[in-house]
């Protein structure tokens, strides 16, 4: 493999830390070439020094010999006093400089000062503790709303969830767990990975093994949708338990019920099972970047194969059998052929009807009598009866 590159740059948000005094720095996920994703955590300073030094790096794509040549990102310098304000209006700015910064020819993108100045530090690894004066206050930035900061979240402190069952790392971008192991949720996806962070450690967990210290996760759908969403394969799966599905890339099916594991219940014509969702995409979306993800990493474990775990999702989350979801759903497609089979049977009623009438013969207008030779003589001109007597 040649020299490590970053393939992209994804902002999360921002700590407010208070050790050793009261600052914040940006959190990023760095993906790199071999497939790892790393947390940095960055102060804006720092950021924006690396920025001036890449740009006395290559004077020519920052514009300073040409304007017109400029290629490399603007950034504005930091303020006097960079309070929480300054900090959270800056988060667009630096995540479209981020992707700009990733899409620069290689030559900049691909050279050792971006490599080592988002390169994993001991103080990543090593985050500021709990014992250490006050726990950071966390603000997360949703995918959708870069470019409005009212949206951003906080402040927050990270969900603490408690892991079920010993979970083994199968990637370097994986955490293993012990069962008890507290951790706290950075980000949470619907394929059934979690970032999560413990102490020094970071990286993806199955949300299957994790479960919230005071009750079920409400964040998953309570009820099935029996009418169905729209979703095409992006990558073929070979069942493995009785209750999944074998698909190949490009099916289109319907996905019924999301659950949080990763795993969601899906109906191919009038068969329903679990599907890995992350190898879902909604249809009529376009994403490229999902294909090449989706090659590098496996379906999550499912909550129902993890062994001799006390778990409280037992306790407070509704099973719902296969059987259940089978019956119930060929049901709801039955109802739906009823009704619009009713539905046209009325249209072909209201046609029989009208038939016999539309077949029924019209009625011809009647025609006057002939005026006698007076009437004509009386009413007529000249000219006229002349014609016609």
């Amino acid at each position: 493999m040649g020299d490590a590159f970053i393939r992209h740059i994804e902002l999360l948000g921002y700590e407010k830390r208070f050790f050793p005094s009261q600052h914040y720095v940006y959190m990023f996920l760095v993906k790199w070439n071999d497939l790892s994703e790393k947390v940095v955590y960055r102060r804006f300073t720092e950021i924006y020094e690396f920025h001036k030094a890449l740009k006395e790096m290559f004077p020519i794509e920052s514009g300073d010999i040409n304007a017109e040549n400029r290629i490399i990102p603007h950034l504005p310098a930091p303020k006097w006093f960079d309070g929480q304000r300054s900090t959270e209006n800056r988060q667009g700015t630096l995540a479209e400089y981020c992707y700009a910064l990733v899409n620069l020819p290689h030559k900049i993108s691909r050279c050792l000062h971006v490599v080592n100045f988002f390169k994993v530090r001991h103080d990543d690894m090593n985050p500021v503790t709990d014992s250490q004066i006050k726990k950071p206050e966390v603000f997360l930035l949703p995918k959708d709303s870069k470019k409005n900061p009212t949206d951003i979240t906080g402040p927050i402190v990270l969900q603490t969830y408690r892991a079920i069952a010993d979970y083994e790392k199968n990637s370097n971008s994986e955490m293993a767990l012990k069962a008890g192991d507290m951790v706290d949720v950075v980000e949470k996806s619907e394929n059934g990975w979690w970032f999560c962070q413990m102490k020094n450690k970071r990286g993806w967990v199955p949300a299957a093994y994790l479960e919230p210290l005071d009750g079920p996760d409400e964040s998953e759908e309570q009820e099935p949708n029996y009418a169905g969403e729209a979703y095409v394969v992006q990558k073929s799966y070979t069942a493995v338990e009785e209750d999944e599905l074998t698909l190949k890339e490009g099916d289109t099916i319907e996905v019924i019920h999301k659950l949080l594991d990763g795993w969601w219940v899906i109906r191919k014509d009038e068969t329903t099972g679990y599907y890995p969702s992350m190898y879902l995409q909604k249809a009529g979306e376009m994403n490229t970047s999902v294909k090449s993800e989706l090659r590098n990493r496996g379906a999550p474990p499912r909550r129902s194969t993890i062994r001799n775990a006390k778990s409280i999702h037992k306790q407070g989350r509704k099973k719902i059998s296969q059987e259940t979801y089978r019956r119930n759903s060929k049901k709801y497609i039955q109802n739906h052929r009823n009704m619009r089979g009713n539905s046209q049977n009325k249209a072909n009623v209201i046609i029989e009807k009208n038939e016999p009438e539309d077949n029924k013969p019209k009625a011809q207008p009647a025609v006057p009598p002939r005026p006698s030779k007076d009437l004509i003589m009386n009413r007529c001109t000249e000219s006229t009866w002349r014609k016609i007597l």
